[in-house]
């Protein structure tokens, strides 16, 4: 006697060694003896063998319409083995009844499972709800095997233009685009971008580096809402100075200017003006809530995201001719450049100039410095500032800019919202210039001597703090290694930096013996500093991804074939003219500062990756005036 039992979902078939009231002992196929519970047993039969049963009743099964079976039975609950000798019109066989139950139980929308061989019909209003869900996954399925077929014929299904930025940046695995895209991807080896792109989906690869960022960062969009310009300050007192800021071409948002007197016996009484926004900002108003989300103004080749709207900068950017709010920090500083003394203003500052790198520069240098300066305007201002500067930078006994390394300014030519038809040009500015060192000092002076404010007067602020070599924002007033000062709190730029604008917001209370906005150890403090660390980082990487696709960009828009490159820390290779740092696997281990040449071998715009194979090891330039000494001493000889 052999017996078809269910055992963990399965059907399966063995022959009775032992029955028992409630369980039996059986034997597979293969040898293999259990024990198996009475209840497990849906039919006992003697043909065929345990081996064959299935096997026919599988067949057999194919043939069993589950329509016609629906049709067939009543409302109540029955059992499959009463069922098949109706169906079947006689007692059914062991094939037969174990057919019939192989046909219901793959027919579950039909029949519903009741218990061990026994089922129900599915109610009428159930069984089209099932057919037609059937029917939309069919469809469904269709649609996805012909949108499969277009993406590896790298045709655009009509289906994904509306949801081309889902698929490009948060693709949703439900939906049958993103199952099409990914079964695309699959057989052609492509990823998604690229194989979008292949399809004409990507045309900008500037954009879609572009969109990635802002559906992360402002999934609302970059457009403010309209604000009316604030109400200046009155009753302000007009500073007697001639004010003149000092920045790069393509700086707007100006911040920072700076001022010089003479005091007769005494020295000099330098002024550090700050841009007071904080003065027609509220705090928790509409203008704070556009700055507390945006936390920083974002750049990137070609353009910016400013923090404030354009009304707002307007009005208190320091710019030339204008009599502007601003924040000051008088120093008096004695002949010997020693600061004996400081004060702090809020006041109103008029602004003469706004003198630019590549208008100085050229005038004031190491070299001019050296050779004796010519007659231009501000000379005798940038000199004096330049020679506090040094002592401050010496006091400190920490350079204020890097000296050795480069700032890159990316000129692009054309409308930047068809990037890939622009021109791009860069041009390389060695750090730690005098202008550099002026501008840095003072700001270090100014950033340090109100952090220093707020901590004695007991204010709360966000400071920069550098211990151990690492880098972070602190709600708690501790030194700054790297620039060797006791506390730096950012206050110098609040119309493109959060922090900078709290603090102002914070300094101006103090100032003013009001109450602070922010009390110490508050939620709100707290957040911005949360927010504003984490906000900064990733416009930050967004800035030096965008750099880089224009550094490739130039690459391939000057046609080079080979580059040279100067080794650094890690073995990793700094191209030269460029702000790129590049992984080169097959260079052998060299010593930093060892120069090398690469073949370009590849550029990829989507994944900003450049494929770049060692050439050869440059002779260092020591080595080669060496080299040449000696050939020319051999000929004496």
């Amino acid at each position: 006697m052999h017996v078809l039992f269910e055992e963990e979902g399965a059907f399966k078939t063995a022959t009775i060694v032992t029955d028992n009231d409630t369980s039996l002992q059986v034997e597979t196929a293969s040898g293999k003896r259990s024990k198996i519970k009475s209840a497990n047993v849906l039919l006992r039969y003697n043909e065929p063998p345990p081996t064959a049963l299935l096997d026919q009743a599988e067949a057999l099964a194919g043939e069993i319409e589950p329509d016609f079976l629906w049709e067939c039975i009543g409302d109540g609950e029955f059992s499959f083995s009463d069922f098949a000798n109706e169906y079947f019109g006689h007692l059914a066989t062991a094939v037969e009844a174990a057919a019939l139950l192989l046909a219901l139980h793959a027919a579950p929308m039909y029949f519903h499972r009741k218990g061990k061989g026994r089922f129900r019909k599915a109610p009428a209003e159930i069984l089209q709800a099932a057919l037609v869900g059937l029917e939309k996954k069919r469809q469904q399925a269709l649609t996805i095997e012909r949108m499969v077929g277009e993406l590896k014929s790298f045709a655009l299904p009509p289906e994904f233009s509306p949801v081309l930025s889902q698929l490009l940046y948060k693709p949703d695995r439900n939906r049958g685009e993103t199952k099409a895209l990914e079964a695309a991807c699959s057989e052609t080896g492509l990823s998604a971008a690229h194989l979008l792109q292949k399809c004409g989906a990507i045309p900008s690869a500037h954009d879609y580096h572009l969109q990635r960022f802002l559906l992360e960062q402002f999934p609302q969009g970059t457009a403010l809402p309209a604000t009316a310009a604030p109400l200046l300050p009155s009753g302000l007192a007009r500073a007697d100075v001639r004010a003149f800021s000092i920045d790069d071409a393509t700086t707007t948002e100006i911040d920072d200017a700076f001022s010089l007197q003479t005091l007769p016996g005494l020295g000099w009484r330098v002024g550090i003006h700050i841009a007071a926004p904080s003065l027609g900002i509220a705090p928790g108003s509409p203008l704070d809530d556009i700055a507390r989300t945006r936390l920083s103004t974002v750049y990137l080749p070609g353009s910016k995201i400013t923090m404030l709207p354009e009304t707002l900068l307007d009005c208190f950017t320091l710019s030339s001719g204008r009599d502007c709010p601003a924040l000051s920090l008088y120093l008096t500083v004695s002949p010997e450049f020693e600061i004996i003394a400081h004060e702090s203003r809020i006041e109103i500052v008029p602004v003469v100039a706004n003198l630019r790198h590549h208008d100085i520069e050229p005038l004031f240098n190491e070299q001019t410095i050296a050779g004796g300066l010519a007659d231009f305007a501000f000379r005798d201002e940038l000199m004096t500032l330049w020679q506090l500067a040094n002592a401050c930078e010496g006091r400190r006994g920490k350079p204020s800019a890097m000296q050795g390394n480069f700032d890159y300014n990316f000129r692009i030519d054309g409308e930047i919202s068809n990037a890939e038809a622009c021109r791009v040009d860069i041009s390389v500015r060695q750090r730690g210039s005098p202008l550099d060192k002026l501008v840095a000092e003072l700001m270090i002076v100014a950033n340090s001597t109100w952090g220093g404010l707020l901590a004695a007067s007991g204010v709360a602020a966000i400071y920069r703090v550098q211990t151990g070599g690492k880098v972070r924002m602190s709600t708690s007033p501790q030194a700054h290694e790297g620039l060797g000062v006791k506390q730096y709190a950012w206050s110098s730029s609040p119309l493109r930096r959060y922090v900078d604008l709290l603090n102002q917001w914070q300094l101006v209370a103090c100032l003013q013996g009001d109450t602070p906005p922010f009390a110490a150890r508050s939620d709100a403090l707290f957040a911005a500093l949360r927010d504003f660390e984490l906000t900064y980082a990733a416009y930050a990487d967004f800035q030096r991804g965008m750099e880089r696709y224009w550094c490739l960009r130039w690459l391939r828009q000057q046609g080079l074939e080979t580059i040279d490159a100067t080794i650094g820390r890690d073995n990793l290779a700094r191209l030269d003219h460029l702000p790129l740092v590049q992984r080169v696997p097959s260079a052998p281990e060299l010593k930093a500062g060892q120069r090398i040449r690469l073949r370009i071998e590849s550029i990829d715009y989507l994944t900003l990756s450049l494929g770049c194979r060692y050439l050869e090891t440059l002779v260092p330039a020591e080595v080669a005036a060496s080299a040449a000494e000696d050939e020319v001493l051999e000929a004496i000889d």
